[in-house]
């Protein structure tokens, strides 16, 4: 085994302990309530759960899938989110090797895992995960290079690496999250109801922040596009009212978010950026 390797399956069992804090922030961001106190409790009977029941996906295997105290079914949800979480940190590092980009794509890969199973569950995107996460991509374009797009050429070449990498952030953060708050707003005007919440609107620029206007805007394609062919199927199998039932677009945009940057793994070093 390689040392690429060796570190993507250290990376993987991180994953999984950052899994089950991403847990925690699926079920009490939404309801407003603090993710560092109380300790971790059973939401049927409110009685807390031991360290020794909450060692991720190993304690929900032991359990059965229920709580130790209550017998309560515990949703599916914690294992996947810990076990999701945890394959994709060790593919951050297989398709980025030791680089420092692979620890971004780490910190962004938790984020989108995040967001899309709020949205799934509570259609709410919270500010702690699209607003943070976005200001998180601009600090972080000072130190680890976008790629050159726009900015690069609308701005002096001869200005800092540093400073062109943050308008590079800054453009994919802003642009997209614009456009498609204008969108949202033309529908709204025209139909007379929502048709884009504005946590979508956070969440792109989240995106884009991370991994500048190309990655946005591809992001947002396909996004678009399995959302329109999978809420239309979902839509057509469940016999809901089209009319009235909101798709959780968020957790579209979530899972497209993470197709560039995993595609084509391999353990290599010195990947720039993950596009």
């Amino acid at each position: 085994m390689t040392d690429v390797q060796l570190i993507a399956l250290a990376a993987g069992f991180f994953g999984l302990l950052i899994g089950s804090f991403l847990n925690v922030c699926v079920f009490r961001l939404p309801r407003d309530l603090s993710v560092v106190k109380p300790r971790s409790f059973c939401p049927a009977c409110e009685k807390g759960v031991a360290w020794y029941d909450n060692i991720p996906v190993l304690s929900y295997l032991l359990l059965g899938g229920k709580c130790r105290n209550c017998r309560t079914t515990i949703a599916w949800r914690y294992p996947l989110v810990e076990l999701v979480t945890g394959l994709l940190f060790a593919a951050s590092v297989l398709r980025c090797g030791t680089d420092f980009h692979a620890v971004k794509l780490c910190i962004f890969s938790a984020l989108i895992v995040g967001l899309v199973f709020m949205d799934l569950e509570e259609r709410i995107l919270a500010d702690e995960f699209t607003v943070g996460g976005m200001s998180f991509g601009f600090a972080l374009s000072l130190f680890l290079p976008m790629p050159h797009f726009i900015g690069h050429f609308l701005f002096p070449p001869e200005w800092s690496e540093s400073y062109l990498s943050l308008i590079e952030s800054l453009m994919g953060g802003l642009g997209p999250a614009v456009a498609l708050w204008l969108i949202g707003e033309i529908y709204y005007r025209i139909r007379g109801r929502e048709g884009l919440g504005f946590g979508d609107v956070k969440m792109i620029g989240m995106i884009g922040a991370f991994y500048g206007l190309q990655g946005a805007l591809l992001t947002l394609i396909i996004g678009s596009l399995a959302g329109s062919v999978l809420g239309l199927l979902f839509i057509f199998l469940t016999k809901k009212d089209s009319a009235t039932y909101e798709p959780p677009f968020g957790s579209f945009l979530g899972v497209a978010a993470l197709v560039p940057p995993l595609v084509n793994i391999e353990g290599s070093g010195g990947v720039v950026v993950p596009w």
